[in-house]
């Protein structure tokens, strides 16, 4: 017994406690001896970390300096990772990637193509007839009862014309107005640069993509490398399959607008589902506002039109977010939908409707690393 309690104690002595008198665990000898270099170079210390500020301090200046150019390449690589899943099944099937690649841009620029030849007559006769018709809108919206009853209450008509006679007197709010013709032909101008930019960069990326994943899992810890890369190709995987199956859903969300469009006697019918189409890729508010702004402009023509148009559209939104969307969603993300409507909300706000975009596969990322990374982190102590 006295030679057993005797070996515990050897033992006992002879291994490092778990957790010091505090509770903390033992500091090695290795990190004392790397704080004690730290404290005997005070000067490199200091170099190093002023060093390290300053490179912080100038990526965040150049990155600042270029916003715009920063957004294009996010724009462009988040294309190219949405069209990404359609050129590895054409490698699948036997075909080169750079011949991949070139038979998805080119069925993509025939389908725009298609798109924009068969609806572009339509979409601008109608916006030239909606535009046209504006003055007998108002006159409508000004002549109809409500608006009299409004204007008997509130004397609309009076602070109007006040507000506009007031805006004209002042020579300041013409030049402003000038000045701001001038800033929407500077933003077309930009936009069309900004659209090639995106275009062109979106195909380099699309070729270069493995090369480029490639390389990026390299900076990893070669003991990582093979789950960095596990999981980096889940989070490309997740955000091609989101690219491909938000446009399927916009693309349904237009053609049941049309519909519906067609069976309320809304007028510029295809001008109006091109549009809801177009505002269905934002997720959340996208397909309201264009349901929202639909029925607005079916109000001008009776409260029944508006009403059917919005029975039939809101509820093929209730089908789309319980049935169609989690269909078509399985394979891209699978998140809470209070963690989709904070990204969107934050993405919305920090990029506009690109950062709107980006948000859900971003959010789906950032979970995906935390449950694999982190949680397992913190399990395994």
């Amino acid at each position: 017994m006295r030679s057993l309690r005797s070996a515990r104690a050897q033992r006992s002595a002879a291994a490092p406690p778990e957790f010091d008198q505090y509770g903390l665990p033992p500091v090695s000898a290795e990190h004392i001896e790397k704080a004690a270099s730290y404290a005997t170079r005070p000067v490199y210390t200091g170099f190093m970390l002023t060093l390290g500020v300053g490179l912080a301090l100038l990526v965040f200046y150049v990155a600042q300096a270029n916003t715009q150019l920063l957004v294009w390449i996010a724009a462009a690589l988040f294309i190219a990772i949405g069209l990404d899943p359609v050129v590895r099944s054409l490698e699948r099937a036997g075909l080169p990637r750079p011949a991949g690649v070139a038979a998805t841009i080119s069925a993509f620029l025939l389908v725009v193509a298609t798109f924009i030849a068969a609806l572009a007559p339509m979409v601008a006769e109608q916006t030239a007839t909606f535009v046209r018709s504006l003055p007998a809108l108002v006159n409508d919206i000004s002549g109809s009862e409500w608006f009299r009853r409004v204007e008997e209450d509130f004397e609309v008509q009076q602070i109007i014309d006040t507000e506009v006679n007031r805006f004209i007197s002042d020579p300041t709010n013409i030049t402003n107005a000038l000045g701001g013709l001038f800033g929407v032909g500077t933003a077309i101008l930009t936009t069309g640069l900004g659209t090639l930019v995106v275009f062109v960069l979106a195909i380099y990326f699309l070729s270069s993509l493995p090369v480029m994943t490639a390389w990026a899992y390299r900076l990893a810890p070669r003991s990582n490398r093979d789950r960095v890369q596990h999981l980096g190709d889940r989070i490309l995987d997740g955000i091609g399959h989101y690219v491909i199956g938000q446009a399927c859903v916009a693309v349904l969300n237009g053609l049941v607008a049309y519909i519906a469009i067609s069976i309320a006697g809304v007028p510029f019918g295809v001008l109006f589902a091109v549009v809801a189409g177009v505002l269905a890729f934002i997720p959340l508010v996208g397909p309201v506002t264009g349901g929202t702004l639909v029925t607005l402009v079916a109000l001008t023509v009776d409260w029944q039109t508006a009403a059917t148009f919005a029975a039939i559209y809101f509820v093929y939104l209730q089908v789309e977010a319980y049935l169609v969307s989690p269909r078509i969603m399985a394979r891209a993300v699978r998140i809470p939908a209070a963690v989709v409507v904070i990204s969107v909300i934050a993405g919305g706000t920090l990029l506009g409707v690109l950062g709107a975009l980006m948000a859900i596969p971003t959010a789906a990322a950032v979970m995906l690393l935390t449950r694999e990374v982190l949680i397992r982190r913190q399990d395994a102590r």
